[in-house]
């Protein structure tokens, strides 16, 4: 004769009544958690915080916030936005940042104005428009430098100079106007 030396707990007691009673699918323990109801909902576009984590939902995926969003947009796709073509040479990603296409796309487009007999002119374009890009660049900086506070200067050792003096307007004006004057000689 042997001897039953385990123990049944409360659960096993009731999965074996349940048996008993032709009940197997039933529950031998009480769970516990949310209910779907209770849980917050988020709609497109909210932003919140869970689990020390920023959360948004884009597209109706809830996606995460991380650092890295900025770099995400800088990649390249998988394919060419234009020809839908995978974008998987080695040249593809330096054309897509500079013109939002693929080699072959960049390529065609470049053929198709040779052949109309537009290159030149095209080229011309581009080249003037990075002159003009240049002088309103030029022009930023000088305003940006002119309107700066003369009256002090803070060192990398933290000390604070004061400077006397200030800026000749009339000589920065005079050598803004011959810098443009000097780029816009430069146009084709």
């Amino acid at each position: 004769m042997s001897i039953l030396k385990k123990q049944f707990g409360e659960r096993d007691i009731q999965r074996i009544r349940n048996l008993v009673k032709g009940k197997s699918g039933d529950r031998t323990v009480s769970g516990v958690g949310k209910l779907k109801s209770t849980i917050d909902s988020h709609e497109e576009g909210d932003i919140w915080e869970e689990g020390g984590r920023t959360w948004t939902i884009k597209d109706g995926i809830k996606e995460n916030i991380t650092k890295l969003d900025k770099f995400k947009k800088t990649t390249i796709p998988l394919f060419c936005p234009k020809c839908k073509g995978i974008m998987d040479k080695q040249l593809d990603p330096h054309y897509y940042k500079s013109y939002g296409e693929c080699v072959n796309c960049r390529a065609e487009f470049e053929t198709k104005l040779k052949l109309e007999g537009k290159w030149e002119d095209y080229l011309k374009d581009t080249y003037n428009k990075e002159i003009d890009l240049l002088i309103e660049e030029y022009k930023n900086f000088y305003n940006s430098k002119l309107n700066e506070s003369t009256q002090g200067y803070v060192t990398e050792a933290g000390e604070v100079e004061k400077w006397v003096g200030g800026v000749n307007k009339q000589r920065a004006e005079e050598s803004l106007e011959d810098v443009i004057k000097y780029l816009e000689e430069l146009k084709k």
